[in-house]
C-alpha cells in the first residue's frame, strides 16, 4: 500500500467526527482491506436493548470506506446489502473486516463480515463502489 495514501487515510479516519462519536477504531488496513472495531455498549442499543442495526451498519460502512479508498482513488458507495445473522452480547467488541472481491477501473466489490468477541458471525455485507477516476485521495 502506498505510504502517502496510508497516512492520508489514517489522518482522515482519526478526524472523522461520526467515527469518533461511535468509538470506531481502525485496527488494520492494506490495499483493498480494512479491519475496524467497535465496542457494543448501551449507547448502541435499540428499543429492545439489542444492538441497533444502524450502529452495526456504521461499523460496516467504516471498514468499507477505508478498504475501498485504500488504492488512493476516491470511491463512493453505490450499493450495500446487509444481512444480520446474530445479535451481539452487551460488552462485545465487534469487528468489521472488509475485503476486496473484484476491482475494475470504475467499480469495485467488497465483502464485509462483522463478528463478535467470540467469533460469532453478526452480519454479512456485500457492497459496491464507484471509483472516481478524476479524484485522488491525496489531492483532497
Amino acid at each position: 500500500m502506498d505510504e502517502a495514501v496510508r497516512r492520508n487515510l489514517l489522518e482522515r479516519v482519526e478526524k472523522e467526527p461520526y467515527a469518533r462519536h461511535l468509538g470506531l477504531r481502525l485496527v488494520r488496513m492494506d490495499e483493498g482491506y480494512a479491519l475496524v472495531e467497535m465496542d457494543f455498549d448501551e449507547s448502541k442499543q435499540n428499543i429492545f436493548g439489542m444492538a441497533h442495526g444502524g450502529a452495526i451498519f456504521s461499523l460496516i460502512d467504516e471498514a468499507f470506506e477505508v478498504a475501498s479508498n485504500s488504492h488512493g482513488i476516491m470511491a463512493v458507495a453505490l450499493n450495500m446489502n446487509v444481512t444480520y445473522m446474530a445479535a451481539p452480547r452487551p460488552g462485545d467488541t465487534l469487528r468489521a473486516e472488509a475485503s476486496e472481491v473484484h476491482r475494475t477501473p470504475r467499480t469495485a466489490s467488497y465483502q464485509i463480515r462483522v463478528t463478535g468477541s467470540d467469533g460469532t458471525l453478526v452480519a454479512l455485507c456485500q457492497a459496491l463502489v464507484y471509483r472516481k477516476k478524476d479524484r485522488a485521495i491525496l489531492e483532497m
